[in-house]
């Protein structure tokens, strides 16, 4: 009986460590990504990089709750690499202690300081301009933020709710370079100038300006790429100009698209090697062409089109310090009553 129940435990010990061996190989062989990035947008890169390297990549995508998906996995989370379409999104992955610092000679040396976090756990991919269209009719204007609440342009922009992440970190780097009381008075005087209620996306402005609605709207720059290489948007398009506001003092509001190591990434070293990857020049290139944005490199060029828009000058201040004012920017736009 001794020795059967030796030979049990024997053969026990032989499958489990072959389980963990399995499933060590996996782990070795795969990375797991979280992405509010559309699939037809990333998926080229993980393909090259899996060609590359051999490593898997696995793809959840979602439109929203990531942070919360993140927080109820807790530490048994497959998350590897989070990537996000805007700032604010991974402030708050930042904020709810769901991503962890990861810093290298190649991540550091390729991404300016002002879109990374001081404390490494987040960087930039791509940037893109919260850029103001203007009618065609009214050519290409020399405008800044701040003119938004001209008493000119009363009854004559467009723009989506207030509320939307977009406009909340515009209003977040207001009131970094105006301060609140400022800013408030700006959002008051700039909903009076309103055509109508704030509403649809960055898309639906210029759509707005091609149907009379208004002759000013607010939109990100890769939508205007995306709309020119649409064949019914593309009208929309062609009826205005792009322009970059605040060219003559502090620069234009830049977003970005970015990513972090999750908090608790099993597969960590294969985590690193695709966050190193991704600010390749290569992958740079791809993505912001895919993209019609523009590369956080500054080694790498933004695709012809992108590039036909011409050179800009961008706000220096540190996305980081503009997004600390987004609970008070929400607040403002509250108190202003802008989406009503």
């Amino acid at each position: 009986m001794q020795k059967i129940t030796s030979i049990r435990k024997n053969l026990f010990l032989i499958f489990a460590g072959f389980i963990f061996i399995s499933s060590s190989l996996q782990a070795n062989d795969e990375v797991n990504v979280y992405s509010y990035r559309q699939a037809f947008l990333v998926k080229p890169l993980f393909d090259i990089f899996t060609e590359k390297t051999g490593i898997k990549v696995n793809v959840i995508f979602a439109k929203k709750g990531m942070a919360e998906r993140l927080a109820r996995e807790g530490k048994y989370s497959p998350a590897d690499i989070l990537l996000t379409t805007d700032i604010s999104r991974l402030i708050e992955l930042h904020d709810r202690d769901l991503l962890q610092a990861y810093s290298s000679k190649t991540l550091l040396d390729v991404i300016p300081r002002q879109y990374r976090a001081t404390d490494n756990t987040w960087y930039a991919l791509t940037t893109r301009v919260r850029n103001i269209y203007s009618a065609k009719r009214l050519g290409a204007i020399d405008i800044n933020y701040e003119d938004l609440a001209d008493t000119k342009y009363k009854g004559r922009i467009c723009t989506r709710s207030g509320k939307h992440s977009y406009n909340i970190a515009l209003v977040a780097s207001m009131i970094a370079a105006h301060g609140e009381a400022d800013t408030l008075t700006w959002l008051e005087k700039f909903k009076l100038n309103l055509a109508r209620k704030p509403q649809g996306n960055d898309r639906g402005q210029v759509q707005a300006i091609h149907q009379n609605l208004c002759d000013i709207a607010l939109g990100n720059s890769y939508y205007f790429g995306k709309m020119l290489v649409d064949e019914k948007q593309k009208l929309w398009a062609d009826s205005v100009y792009i322009n970059f506001p605040n060219q003559n003092n502090r620069g234009a509001h830049v977003n970005i698209s970015g990513m972090g190591m999750a908090k608790y990434a099993p597969n960590n070293e294969n985590a690193k090697a695709l966050m190193e990857f991704l600010v390749s020049k290569d992958a740079q290139k791809l993505y912001a062409e895919t993209n019609m944005e523009y590369p956080v490199r500054t080694d790498v060029m933004p695709s012809n089109l992108v590039a036909s828009w011409g050179d800009f000058k961008a706000d220096s201040l540190s996305l980081e310090s503009i997004a600390k004012y987004r609970k008070e920017a929400l607040k403002l736009i509250d108190k202003a009553k802008f989406d009503l």
